[in-house]
């Protein structure tokens, strides 16, 4: 049960280092005679990096911008042993502030609910009436993936994360457009649609080979609501020794609405 909330907060929850390098001048080349021929020297690459910069400023315009977000969601993980499980999450999120998560099994039952700040965790298991309190950096160990508090909330609400301004290359087709970074942490290709730059796909790969470890987020289903894009299918699949599949499926969720958060913990339930 301890290996589940932690896969849950996952589930739930799964800095530029450097800025964009300046771009070249295009040079020109006049003749001295007086017919002053003007021959234009075409840089690629600064016609290359003026295109990364519009599409980086672009998918940061896009961000979604929020004070408070709320959703219900269905969680499917199956793990790489063939274990999987089904549950429904129930998060409210007031901005760098608080995630606040009810973790229902069947007919509704809780079994988790969940508090994190930008420095703690809390997790209420009800079915073993326990209480534990732990560090973000304690997440970070379990998930074995860095993820801030800031991270957190954007994946949930479906930004992008560990996306570096150190970008490599680009491609492009008639569909999609991808942007490779190269951050201190993972090597991110980072997949966009060309026509209204919403995320499609999101692969992150281990800077250090030895380790192996990816991460790999797919977008879908967005719904459009006052005005913001939002995906309501989310698939995550994260593997290093072990490879874990989470399928997220939002079935409602809403914007800057009032939300209560209180938390506490019951007196006979036993810390740890």
């Amino acid at each position: 049960m301890k290996y589940i909330s932690g896969l849950v907060i996952i589930t739930l929850i799964m800095a530029a280092a450097t800025s964009c390098r300046s771009t070249k001048t295009i040079q020109t080349a006049i003749s001295k005679k007086d017919t002053a021929v003007t021959v234009p020297v075409v840089d690629h690459r600064a016609d290359s990096m003026l295109y990364i910069r519009k599409i980086w400023d672009t998918i940061h315009q896009n961000n979604i911008k929020f004070n408070t977000f709320n959703a219900k969601i269905k969680v499917h993980f199956e793990r790489s042993d063939g274990k999987n499980y089904d549950f429904t999450a129930y998060v409210k999120n007031i901005k760098d502030s608080v995630l606040w998560i009810s973790v229902r099994a069947v007919l509704d039952f809780e079994v988790f609910r969940v508090k994190i700040t930008p420095d703690s965790l809390i997790i209420l298991d009800k079915t073993k009436k326990t209480a534990q309190l732990r560090s973000v950096q304690s997440l970070q160990e379990v998930i074995q993936i860095p993820l801030t508090f800031n991270d957190l909330q954007n994946l949930l609400v479906g930004n992008p994360i560990f996306l570096d301004s150190n970008i490599n290359s680009y491609k492009k087709d008639d569909r999609y457009i991808s942007l490779i970074s190269m951050g201190t942490i993972f090597k991110h290709l980072l997949t966009v649609s060309k026509d209204d730059y919403t995320l499609q796909h999101s692969k992150l790969d281990d800077v250090d080979p030895i380790r192996a470890r990816t991460a790999d987020i797919t977008y879908g289903d967005y719904q459009n609501k006052n005005g913001v894009q939002f995906s309501t299918y989310r698939k995550i699949t994260v593997s290093e020794k072990q490879k874990l599949d989470v399928t997220m499926e939002y079935k409602q969720f809403d914007f800057n609405v009032d939300l209560n958060t209180s938390f506490s913990i019951p007196k006979n339930y036993k810390r740890n």
